[in-house]
């Protein structure tokens, strides 16, 4: 059987974004197991449906809703802004769900991990998001939860360098990867 595939989605631009070591963590753990690529949402203006027509669809929004067709699943990784995800990650959910008829996030299996320097790790961000992806029929992974609070303490230059960060998410790693399989074709 061919290797399932991820698509992972950092919510953060910043180039030395805590999301960003967090996701490239990961990555290395699920490519034994998946095929990952990442999604970028740097390029995608604000969604508008009047541009939404057979001749004026940005490119960039065409490119992307192919991207997440072809991903059998999806990991977000994302930071909190004010309690909630950024307007980044926002962007793309809505950019990918439409038209509502071609909603090419429905049906996949989902997970999110959201960090944060403080000590709630990101708990606002990560169940906003929740709310969304459930409208857009993405199926997220229950358990485990991951909120990676006091995040600077647990990555450096090189990448996620706390062993209790490590240590959990192999574990979380390896639930999603069980998550994705009990949606397997």
């Amino acid at each position: 059987m061919e290797n399932q595939s991820v698509g992972i989605l950092v919510g953060s631009l910043r180039r030395d974004s805590f999301s960003k070591k967090v996701a490239l963590y990961l990555s290395g753990l699920l490519e034994e197991q998946l095929n990952v690529t990442f999604l970028d949402i740097a390029s995608l203006t604000m969604y508008n449906e009047d541009l939404d027509n057979e001749s004026d669809t940005p490119q960039a929004w065409l490119d992307f809703r192919r991207e997440v067709e072809a991903v059998d699943a999806v990991l977000f990784v994302t930071p909190e802004y004010n309690r909630s995800m950024p307007p980044v990650l926002k962007n793309a959910l809505d950019i990918a769900s439409r038209p509502v008829s071609a909603n090419t996030w429905s049906g996949k299996p989902a997970a999110i991990v959201s960090v944060s320097p403080g000590q709630l790790g990101g708990f606002g961000a990560n169940h906003h998001l929740r709310q969304s992806a459930s409208v857009v029929n993405l199926y997220m992974m229950p358990q485990p939860e991951a909120y990676i609070g006091d995040i600077a303490n647990s990555v450096d230059m090189y990448g996620v360098s706390g062993k209790r960060t490590q240590d959990f998410l192999q574990k979380f790693a390896g639930a999603f990867v069980d998550w994705i399989n009990r949606f397997s074709k």
